[in-house]
């Protein structure tokens, strides 16, 4: 085997940074969030989306739409995966499309919900 100058040998430590930087890439890659007057915080599986009151709010997370439709009082509507779902706070999570659809909470400047994927499917 020939060392070449300047060409540092590779070391198992070396190569598991790689192997860790690589993997926190495809995971950004895999959650594929986008918003616009939202924020997302996205998993593997799940998502919470916090959307801005007074504008119009959707993202894309986990391959699907959510907007903000509208909210009254402690009740909110939100299209997920191009279904309209009525949610209250506390209420168990609402199924659509594989995903289920949890509000977490609702202020007069942000509504949050979580959208998680359902292990079933």
């Amino acid at each position: 085997m020939t060392n070449r100058p300047g060409t540092p040998p590779s070391t198992p430590a070396r190569r598991a940074v790689g192997l860790l930087a690589g993997l926190a890439l495809g995971v950004a890659l895999l959650a594929g969030c986008s918003s616009e007057g939202a924020s997302t915080d996205c998993g593997l599986d799940a998502c919470t989306v916090t959307f801005d009151r007074g504008v119009e709010a959707s993202a894309t997370i986990l391959g699907v739409e959510a907007k903000l439709v509208g909210a009254q009082g402690d009740q909110v509507t939100v299209e997920v995966a191009g279904e309209q779902l009525s949610l209250t706070v506390g209420q168990q999570a609402t199924e659509v499309g594989g995903f289920a659809v949890t509000l977490d909470s609702v202020t007069d400047q942000e509504v949050k919900i979580r959208v998680s994927r359902n292990p079933g499917n």
